[in-house]
């Protein structure tokens, strides 16, 4: 069989990584991204490319890492100007469960084949190559794709057709949210009590309360340092796709308000745990 070309456009905090263990796994690769900058540390083994046109044409699959509904919508419109036919997609952007259902009927209509594969795990995991993938598509598609998965996650569930893995992706998204503020009032209570707030972090997880999500928080607490692994301002974009997806519940509106409120007060840039600083106000 003929080796696939690899493409991979969208540099960003999440992807830049991601390229990199395709590239240091050995595929051919080229990439693409608006800020000719971030993809400069690509030069040197892999393929730059300044026109998503030339990336498509000249690789046989294409993964796309993207901010938002708008920015995968703009780059699948130039995407599809190019002849796709017998290409795979592969999106693993957190956007909403409909831009997904029309990206995938979009490629399909070409002749092309799409999966939706956002992944679990922020920016550590994704230089590590421990990421959790969720895939929505067909199985043939899937294990077209399973040799760069590998590279790129610990672990891949297909959890069914196009939009599944979305579904999937926006559901943990949401558990995630919950846990953080969570975390964040109880670190803040504990602190109003008196409790020294390492040993407070010590007993969340060394408990059945503790979890990955709260080990990987603590030393941001511990050193009220809030450098972006997720970036606030992402947690509430999926918050809110999760509620246009149906999420109606009682920790919905409260989830909701809180991140949008922080935003709102200037703290989207910082990490997702960073939500304590604008509860603390």
């Amino acid at each position: 069989m003929e080796t696939e070309k690899i493409g991979f456009i969208g540099l960003g905090n999440m992807g830049h990584p991601m390229a990199k263990n395709l590239e240091k796994a050995g595929f051919p690769l080229s990439v693409y991204n608006r800020s000719a900058e971030k993809a400069e540390s690509f030069k040197e083994k892999s393929i730059v490319y300044t026109e998503i046109s030339d990336l498509v044409k000249n690789n046989t699959i294409i993964f796309t890492m993207l901010t938002d509904d708008r920015a995968a919508k703009a780059v699948y419109e130039d995407i599809l100007k190019s002849d796709i036919s017998g290409k795979l997609f592969i999106d693993m952007s957190t956007i909403s469960p409909q831009a997904t259902s029309e990206l995938s009927g979009a490629v399909k209509i070409k002749e092309a084949s799409f999966i939706d594969a956002p992944v679990a795990g922020s920016t550590g995991p994704a230089k590590d190559g421990t990421l959790i993938i969720m895939a929505g598509g067909e199985e043939k598609d899937l294990q077209r794709a399973m040799p760069y998965f590998e590279k790129l996650g610990k672990a891949v569930k297909h959890l069914g057709e196009n939009g599944k893995g979305i579904a999937g992706k926006l559901s943990i998204n949401y558990f995630l949210s919950a846990i953080y503020q969570g975390l964040a009032e109880t670190v803040l209570f504990a602190d109003k009590l008196g409790i020294e707030r390492t040993s407070m972090l010590e007993i969340i997880n060394e408990s059945a309360s503790g979890n990955g999500a709260t080990k990987v928080k603590t030393p941001m607490l511990i050193n009220d340092q809030y450098e972006p692994a997720f970036a606030l301002d992402l947690m509430l974009k999926d918050i809110l796709l999760a509620k246009e997806a149906g999420a109606d519940f009682p920790l919905s509106k409260v989830l909701s308000e809180t991140y949008q409120s922080a935003h709102d007060e200037g703290f989207g840039k910082d990490d997702v745990i960073g939500i304590i600083n604008y509860l603390k106000k």
